[in-house]
């Protein structure tokens, strides 16, 4: 009956404009109606990054639970972990809508947000108050208007590192301006030297783009591995608009969702030849058979986001109980056996 009730709640959800509906599933995730199916562990699915341990490999990426509301409900979604954000120093509304767009017939979406979020003061309190559970970690962000960028995920990560299990560094969202320009080696190096200053012992994973060269990776590997970054989350959205057929493929943004899986795992595949840093997947993953691919490529753990618009809330249950089954059909004893078994991409 559970089941029934989210199939008919998504397809009703789709049928508003995609912001309305994005904050009302999030609303909804605090009602009785949330199909929440507890945590999903095996011995099997459990696994480690940069000494985080999790239940399973399934994650949520950044963007879906931007101001740290939800994390209670989502971490018994049957996730293995979570990522909340971006948070930018001060609040800031972002871009002017529309900014998000539904892309059905390419089970995709466009996004051009800009980084809205009520700020680092609200989400660190929010933070505070999590309950005991899955890891959390923090997406970081820069203000679009701040003078010196690379300043603001230092000031984010030193005001919630109390309150996070790891820290990502996302330099790679295409809605700031200018944003992808950290991405170069030295200014990617002085910008993780910052943050890895006032790190702690909150663990630093980078968030990287899918449009880069094979020099963009090995300088962008080389870089992380000098600053001893603890992961590598690969990839954010593109800008690539190849095969789309949607009315909305022309809009700007960042595009998510299945025509970006195979184009992210390629960057994934690449990127485990190039280093030991432990990587992560996300582009695309709606199936237990698609993150078992990413695994195979290259990634300890995967996330999703576009997912979660086609496939419902349930979906992170659904796939982390799959890959199980993939798992032990092939005669793996854990998840880490399968990392990078297939990078012929």
């Amino acid at each position: 009956m559970r089941a029934l009730i989210e199939q008919v709640g998504t397809a009703a959800l789709r049928r508003l404009d995609p912001e309305t509906a994005h904050g009302l599933a999030l609303k909804a995730l605090h009602t009785p109606l949330a199909a929440l199916p507890g945590p999903v562990t095996s011995p099997r699915l459990t696994c480690e990054i940069a000494g985080i341990t999790m239940p399973n490999p399934v994650g949520l990426a950044a963007g879906f639970d931007k101001n740290a509301t939800a994390i209670a409900p989502l971490s018994r979604a049957g996730f293995g972990w979570l990522e909340v954000g971006a948070a930018t120093p001060l609040p800031q509304p972002g871009n002017p809508k529309p900014r998000l767009f539904r892309l059905t017939e390419d089970a995709a979406a466009i996004n051009r947000f800009g980084f809205n979020n009520d700020g680092m003061e609200a989400i660190a309190a929010r933070l505070a108050q999590r309950p005991a559970g899955v890891p959390v970690g923090l997406n970081l962000g820069a203000n679009k208007d701040s003078a010196i960028r690379a300043e603001d995920f230092a000031r984010v990560l030193q005001h919630c590192a109390a309150h996070i299990d790891f820290a990502t560094v996302n330099v790679s969202s295409p809605n700031t301006e200018k944003l992808r320009d950290l991405q170069g080696p030295m200014a990617l190096a002085a910008l993780l030297d910052g943050v890895m200053q006032v790190r702690g012992t909150v663990p630093v994973f980078l968030k990287i783009a899918p449009d880069l060269t094979d020099q963009d990776l090995a300088d962008i590997a080389k870089v992380a591995e000098d600053a001893r970054v603890h992961a590598i989350i690969a990839t954010n959205t593109t800008l690539d608009r190849t095969g789309l057929t949607s009315p909305h493929a022309g809009e700007k943004g960042g595009l998510s969702g299945q025509p970006l899986f195979e184009k992210s795992t390629q960057v994934l595949a690449r990127l485990h030849r190039l280093t030991d840093i432990p990587l992560i997947g996300v582009g695309g993953v709606a199936s237990a058979e698609q993150a078992y691919a990413k695994i195979k490529a290259g990634a300890t753990a995967v996330q999703l986001y576009t997912g979660l618009v086609y496939g419902g809330l349930g979906c992170a249950a659904d796939i982390a109980h799959g890959l199980d089954r993939l798992l032990q059909r092939d005669g793996h004893a854990n998840v880490a056996d399968a990392v990078g078994t297939d990078t012929a991409r």
